[in-house]
């Protein structure tokens, strides 16, 4: 210490100083694109992560969600293959109403398929079964139960007509209403229970709301089919999906039990989702369904 009782602090060079200033401001600039298409921020965790999710409840808390089911144009969603032999789930408002369905293979070929109608005494879900001649290696359908809040999902598929991907996590249960114009004009009010999942990242480039992942599957980390992707809140930046009771239900309808493929898919993380998502759509696991009525 200096007698004047002042600390003297040595000189830096300027050429430090400029090179300080410099790596700053790279940094942010990686940032800033880093961050260029990110969703929201998801919620912060709350107490009840990694606890197991409850069962359905008519106490659940309820969203209304408006859905597009109107043939006169048209629509396309995603769908995903649970059997090698033509078997494939999908949002049942994708195709609703619609007389001519097809999976597309590539650009400007498309194989036909039909939709499994239920019987009208069923209880409505927002799972359609679909059926194809040939088919697609299957995805693994998850075992009931088991899910954790806080858990990552992830939907491959065909958001805003073309190939993207999403990752969420899992936030609980909600019941969800359907608001829906229909043929004619008509309009249909339906309530289910569903999985409510917080966005917490997705394809870069991918902006806007995500039309046309409705359809697609939820994957766990091990690559299994956890539920159904049926619609989202772009401002709130939650996607809704159909749990698995959904899917049981519509296959048991159906009368198909589903074909567990032959050996088991890529873990799946936030650092390889895109890779894994773009190979599942190779194979044409994980496939653009559209409606033709109106083309």
């Amino acid at each position: 210490m200096s007698a004047g009782g002042r600390l003297r602090f040595p000189h830096l060079p300027d050429w430090l100083i400029y090179a300080a200033i410099v790596a700053a401001l790279v940094l942010a600039a990686l940032g800033r694109r880093e961050n260029a298409d990110a969703p929201p921020a998801p919620p912060p965790l709350s107490s009840e992560e990694g606890k197991l999710l409850p069962s359905a409840s008519t106490f659940a808390p309820q969203v209304v969600v408006k859905v597009s089911a109107d043939p006169s144009g048209p629509m396309s969603g995603t769908a995903f293959s649970i059997g090698g032999k033509g078997v494939w789930l999908t949002a049942r408002h994708v195709v609703a109403g619609c007389s001519r369905v097809a999976l597309m293979e590539a650009p400007g070929k498309a194989a036909a398929a039909k939709v499994f109608q239920a019987p009208d005494n069923a209880p409505a879900t927002d799972v359609a079964v679909l059926t194809t001649e040939g088919g697609a290696p299957p995805l693994l359908l998850a075992a009931n139960g088991g899910l954790r809040i806080g858990e990552r999902g992830f939907h491959p598929g065909f958001p805003q007509d073309r190939a993207g991907e999403v990752t969420t996590r899992l936030l609980g249960r909600q019941t969800l209403e359907f608001r829906a114009r229909g043929l004619m004009g008509r309009r249909a009010a339906r309530s289910e229970s569903v999985l409510s999942w917080a966005e917490a990242g997705r394809t870069g480039g991918l902006r806007g709301d995500l039309a046309g992942l409705s359809g697609a599957p939820v994957l766990d980390a091990r690559g299994q089919v956890v539920g159904v992707t049926l619609a989202e809140a772009p401002r709130r930046g939650r996607l809704y999906a159909a749990p698995f009771d959904a899917i049981r239900q519509a296959l048991h309808e159906a009368g198909i039990a589903p074909q567990p493929p032959p050996s088991p898919h890529d873990q799946i993380s936030v650092d390889n989702y895109g890779r894994v998502a773009d190979d599942l759509r190779r194979d044409l696991s994980v496939a653009q369904v559209v409606c033709l009525d109106g083309w």
